[in-house]
């Protein structure tokens, strides 16, 4: 065995002054029994004489034992057993996107929870290390980091793990002491952990394949914010009051971006700025939009209803509009007004804003012969999901409505919506039937005969009576297919 070793700061130790004093002891321990020896043979209480410091031996050896299990393993006072990484601020490295992460020395022991944080500190050596530090000192690890410079200061965006017990507020407290400014934070889920690379290469993915997507997109990217869409010309034909520049424009919560159609896509988010970072990849999704134009994945669905019909349910784009005109011909006064709520002239109007995949999906129902018989309109509304249904006269009460909500509710929750609604007159039984067949927590709210039904999708029970989507709707391309009823 080598009588040198090397501490944990990494210097060499000795141990001969260890040996030397072990050798000493023993040679002392071997004269004492000598004595005690010759002592024993001409005394004759000395069987007492040896029991007494026998007991007295066990005695220290059994506290020494729990002293040892009880203290031994501890570390020193002041180490917390995890070592902050590398992750310095380099001046003029801001930007980039790097997967830190931080060893622990060990399992966390206990369950652990989440967090996404985001705050801003100075540009300057030094800054991030600080935050680290302080990030280690509560037992939190890093699992990615992302930095937004601007024109003072950087805003760190940071994927966190902690320990259950350690709260939101004591992590935010942290940070501020170490320098960290307008520190933001809530909790993640698993989807999270995806870096920032691939989750914006499967965005710019879905968006390439469907237009409708292009809304989405944006919402996953930026995270909780309202997004609304406004044409160049309202059907009406009032142009917006104010329009956006080519290049867009960012002011602090909410940024502006030339829709592909010549409109404006408004972006807020009221509870955090958005960075010129952000800001840049957004617009970059729209871009990508304008140069790809209209599109909408291709497939559909034959149904065959309860009477013998066949009809095919497909996606519908701006393509279908002279149809959907047609359709509007054939329909009644009656069907209209309680599907527009409003003048039955300016019915066809809608048809160009509601066809537009920018304002959402549109599922058409069409006969053997190729006649459009019925529409399904899924619409993002702000922040809100609305469903809206038209059937042509002759081919209501055939199932075709409920069959078309199903199928715009299952899209709404593919696309993570939290609830849809769907307004109409309180005399639309069919439009409330179709509503309670799809067997999900639903609020009514009724005003001077308009009706209002909500579905929460958040709280559906998993066994809700909610068909597959059937279609395609982030653009897959696989051959068409047949459905028997």
């Amino acid at each position: 065995m080598s009588d040198v070793t090397r501490a944990k700061n990494g210097r060499p130790v000795s141990h001969r002054r260890r040996h030397l004093v072990e050798l000493a002891a023993l040679l002392t321990a071997v004269a004492v029994a000598d004595a005690v020896a010759n002592l024993v043979g001409y005394d004759p209480g000395a069987p007492a004489l040896l029991a007494i410091p026998a007991v007295a031996l066990i005695a220290t050896a059994g506290f020494h034992t729990w002293w040892s299990r009880r203290h031994g393993h501890a570390p020193p006072a002041g180490d917390t057993g995890a070592r902050p990484g590398a992750c310095g601020r380099v001046a003029g490295a801001a930007g980039q996107d790097t997967g830190a992460t931080q060893a622990d020395g060990g399992a966390t022991a206990g369950e652990t929870v989440l967090w996404r944080m985001r705050t801003t500190v100075r540009d300057e050596p030094g800054s991030l290390a600080s935050l680290c530090t302080a990030l280690a000192g509560l037992r939190v690890d890093i699992l990615s980091l992302q930095t937004h410079p601007l024109a003072e200061g950087t805003v760190d965006e940071f994927l966190l793990r902690a320990p259950a017990p350690v709260e939101g507020a004591e992590i935010t407290r942290a940070v501020s002491l170490s320098g960290g400014s307008g520190t933001w934070i809530e909790r993640a889920d698993t989807h999270d952990l995806v870096d920032a690379p691939t989750r914006v290469l499967g965005l710019a993915t879905r968006t390439a394949l469907d237009a409708a997507e292009l809304p989405l997109a944006l919402r996953q990217l930026l995270g909780r914010c309202t997004i609304r869409s406004l044409p160049a010309t309202s059907v009406r034909g009032h142009r917006p009051d104010e329009g956006a520049p080519v290049e867009g424009a960012l002011e602090e919560t909410v940024m502006r971006l030339r829709a592909p159609e010549g409109g404006v896509i408004t972006v807020e988010r009221p509870y955090l700025p958005f960075t010129p970072t952000e800001f840049a990849r957004a617009r970059a999704l729209v871009e990508l939009d304008a140069r790809l134009g209209p599109r909408v994945p291709r497939g559909q669905d034959v149904l065959t209803l309860p009477q013998g019909n066949d009809i095919t349910v497909r996606r519908a784009d701006a393509g279908d509009l002279e149809a959907a005109k047609a359709m509007h011909e054939r329909c009644s006064q009656r069907t209209l007004s309680m599907r527009y709520h409003g003048p039955v002239g300016d019915a066809d109007k809608y048809l160009k804003h509601l066809l537009s995949p920018h304002f959402g999906r549109t599922l058409a129902v069409q006969t053997a012969s190729g006649r459009v018989v019925g529409l399904g309109h899924l619409l993002w509304d702000g922040d809100e999901t609305e469903i809206a249904l038209l059937v042509e006269d002759d081919w209501q009460r055939r199932g075709i409505g409920g069959e078309l909500i199903g199928r715009l509710v299952a899209m709404a929750v593919e696309a993570g919506c939290a609830s849809v609604y769907a307004v109409t007159q309180s005399s639309n039984t069919g439009m409330v039937a179709a509503m309670r067949g799809l067997d999900l927590p639903l609020d009514y709210q009724i005003e001077e005969g308009t009706l209002v039904i909500t579905a929460r999708l958040d709280t559906a029970p998993p066994d809700a009576g909610l068909p597959d989507a059937g279609l395609p709707y982030a653009g897959a391309t696989g051959p068409e297919h047949s459905v028997r009823d």
